[in-house]
């Protein structure tokens, strides 16, 4: 039974969507949060496990641009939904990571490659990374039609290789050069079903009128 209606093949889609979960908030990633994001990839460690070369200020801004406007490109912010609904905490400060899809095959736009970062180390190991993970995929297979994941991951980020592989990815492949595994996951009817059921309760939210909602709230 097809669960899952015709999907928007458009990346600029999610230009105004937040998507909120029990622990985190995932938002369209703008200008605003690429200082932040910069400072992060500073990190030797991040660079290591997301296999990242450093970037100056200026590149990391046209790369949120290529991100907002290339066809083949999905990301979200990730945001602690706690600090989010305290009007208190600047925005910048409720940042905790980023999650993107991209379109590997030009001639398959089904198949799709995802990555997850969760760069503040104080959030890890609490769960994050597998509800961002459900929430993507939930949000790849509805809006943008994908019916295989695929991940790249470093042989030292242990704690990603198992989260996928309790998620029911399977290894296909392992390179000792780049020292990096992939994992895959064909989108079958019982993925799809056990997406909706674990993510029931996923709310799809207008991210303008959230951010006036809570400037409002903070001006008060």
């Amino acid at each position: 039974m097809r669960v899952y209606s015709s999907p928007v093949k458009t990346m600029k889609i999610n230009e105004n969507t937040l998507l909120e979960g029990h622990q985190v908030l995932l938002v369209p990633y703008n200008a605003e949060h690429v200082p932040r994001y910069h400072e992060w990839m500073k990190s030797p460690e991040l660079q290591q496990l997301t296999a990242s070369e450093p970037l100056t200020l200026e590149q990391e801004y046209d790369m949120q641009k290529s991100w907002r406007e290339d066809d083949d490109k999905c990301t979200f912010i990730i945001l602690d939904k706690q600090r989010w609904t305290d009007p208190g905490v600047d925005k910048e400060q409720c940042m905790i990571g980023d999650v993107n899809i991209f379109l590997t095959d030009p001639a398959d736009t089904s198949l799709a490659e995802l990555e997850v970062m969760v760069a503040e180390s104080s959030f890890r190991g609490k769960g994050i990374g597998k509800e961002v993970t459900q929430m993507m995929m939930h949000y790849g297979v509805a809006k943008l039609g994908i019916k295989k994941f695929e991940v790249k991951i470093g042989l030292d980020n242990k704690a990603s290789i198992a989260l996928f592989k309790k998620l029911n990815f399977r290894q296909v492949s392992l390179c000792k050069v780049f020292k990096e595994v992939t994992l895959e996951l064909t989108v079958s009817d019982s993925v799809q079903t056990m997406l909706l059921n674990n993510m029931s309760y996923m709310k799809e939210r207008d991210y303008k009128d959230a951010c006036s909602y809570r400037q409002e709230v903070t001006a008060q």
